[in-house]
């Protein structure tokens, strides 16, 4: 049975590469049926707080990832906080140092420094010197007793440690490199490679699926689980998410907590499907996937070794081609908060106008990158108060004859049966035809007239959603823009 691990630390909030992590460990666990568990690495008491655990956990479930054992849904190898779990640690470290698998150590962090620092001037590199693994057990007991605070290091065996990666292949280190790493602080609050094993060891993960800056942590991990007995799990070390400037993703490349996107308007879906695709590859130059195709897709061995890069623009495809996936109900129910949040919400959208709104989102749809972009686009439709462009006016209200050809289709337009996309522009052709102007030129004029704005989805299907009431007004309006000294960049329609 599968069982992987999500082990964030409550020190910030969920990044999007740990987002990326969790859906890897999510999706492997979901396509073999496994088990996926939540973990909290809360042992840095300083640094860690309970609104980072909820922002994190937040940022999960808007991702649409549920796990089967957690600090909220509890489990069978309860607690799932580190900070509840410390006995097991100090456990874990006193066995070690009872079959002389570790021992205490008095070094002061001075000594160390001082040594180290002797070490750089001669030119050469310095690793711990044991100077503390040789102390007599009855020394070891009288300092103890004496309150003489000691860490506990582990005794790093001679020869090297290897391991099988799922994502790199064979990885072997020399442990003449690694010094005796401190598992037990002397304070009695263990360290990430004890905490780690311990816990992986007690919930039986069988796959560890983590980012590529933990490979250089991983010989030292597969040393506690041989020490304690254990096998060790298979480790697949994914690559790291750069930005575009291909250094690692950082606040000077955009949002990087996970939850600025759906303030910003992505669509989880969006997200899971990008952050899927950094550093992993289902085999083919397939590129939107929903969840389940994911889950029926996504192997281990599909995982990329080089970097995946963070690329904006193509997020903002993603959020485009899973927004067109959405039916227009799906899409209106989606709109609602954003319209809400900027005063442009009725409730009639929800009843006498919910024909006319899911109308107004079709139209807007194939246009919008995220959801935010409709309320701005679609505003002109959305209120009475318009702001005209005062470049769209010098480009498109300046042409000559524009004038009277405006006022002829104020009156034709508020006459016109029906008032449909159909025989407007029929109307508005007529009326360019009559008067020798090009229809594009009164096509833009109207558009500016209508919404303020120079760009719009099409004309006509804008004019029969606007209603006949606001078009006429507003294109009468406008009349003032004709002239060039008119100060104004703004009214009421």
């Amino acid at each position: 049975m599968v069982r992987v691990r999500f082990a964030p630390s409550p020190t910030g909030f969920l990044h999007v590469g740990g987002a990326r992590t969790a859906l890897f460990n999510w999706l492997y666990a979901r396509r073999h049926g496994g088990t996926f568990v939540l973990r909290i690495e809360d042992t840095d008491a300083e640094r860690s707080s309970w609104d980072m655990v909820t922002g994190i956990v937040e940022g999960l479930r808007w991702l649409g990832l549920d796990w089967e054992e957690g600090p909220d849904v509890g489990g069978p190898h309860a607690p799932y906080f580190q900070s509840e779990r410390l006995d097991k640690y100090r456990e874990g470290a006193a066995d070690l140092v009872s079959r002389g698998l570790a021992y205490c150590c008095f070094c002061t962090a001075e000594t160390l420094q001082q040594k180290r620092q002797a070490a750089e001037a001669a030119g050469g590199g310095w690793i711990y010197d044991r100077a503390c693994g040789a102390l007599p057990v009855a020394e070891v007991r009288q300092r103890l007793a004496a309150g003489t605070p000691g860490a506990v290091r582990f005794k790093v065996p001679s020869g090297k440690t290897s391991f099988p990666d799922l994502v790199h292949g064979p990885i072997a280190f020399d442990n003449a490199n690694i010094e005796d790493f401190v598992i037990l602080r002397s304070d009695s609050q263990p360290t990430y490679h004890l905490s780690v094993v311990v816990d992986d060891i007690d919930m039986k993960i069988t796959h560890v699926v983590r980012g590529d800056d933990h490979i250089s942590n991983t010989p030292k991990q597969v040393m506690l689980y041989a020490a304690f007995g254990a096998t060790a799990p298979s480790f697949a070390h994914v690559p790291l998410i750069l930005g575009p400037d291909k250094k690692r993703l950082s606040k000077r490349h955009g949002a990087t907590s996970v939850m600025e996107y759906p303030r910003l308007g992505y669509l989880p879906e969006a997200m899971v499907n990008f952050l899927s695709l950094l550093g992993w590859s289902p085999g083919t130059d397939e590129e939107l996937f929903t969840r389940e195709d994911l889950i029926s897709r996504f192997t281990l061995e599909g995982i990329s070794g080089g970097n995946a890069v963070f690329n904006p623009d193509k997020l903002d495809w993603f959020n485009q081609q899973h927004i067109l996936r959405l039916t227009d109900d799906e899409l209106a129910g989606r709109l609602k908060p954003v319209l809400q949040e900027r005063s442009l919400w009725s409730d009639e959208f929800e009843g006498p106008k919910g024909a006319w709104f899911r109308a107004l989102v079709s139209l807007y749809k194939t246009r919008l990158k995220t959801l935010p972009q409709f309320a701005e686009d679609a505003r002109p439709l959305l209120t009475d108060e318009i702001t005209i462009d005062p470049e769209a006016v010098k480009k498109h209200l300046s042409k000559p004859g524009l004038h009277e050809a405006l006022a002829e289709l104020a009156d034709t337009f508020e006459r016109v049966e029906p008032f449909a996309a159909g025989a407007l522009e029929q109307r508005l052709r007529a009326i360019a035809e009559a008067r020798q102007i090009k229809p594009a030129a009164l096509i833009h004029a109207t558009r500016v007239a209508v919404t303020g704005r120079a760009v719009s989805p099409g004309l006509f299907e804008v004019l029969e959603l606007a209603g006949r009431e606001r078009v006429v007004h507003r294109i009468r309006a406008a009349e003032p823009f004709l002239l060039p000294s008119h100060p104004s960049e703004s009214f009421n329609g």
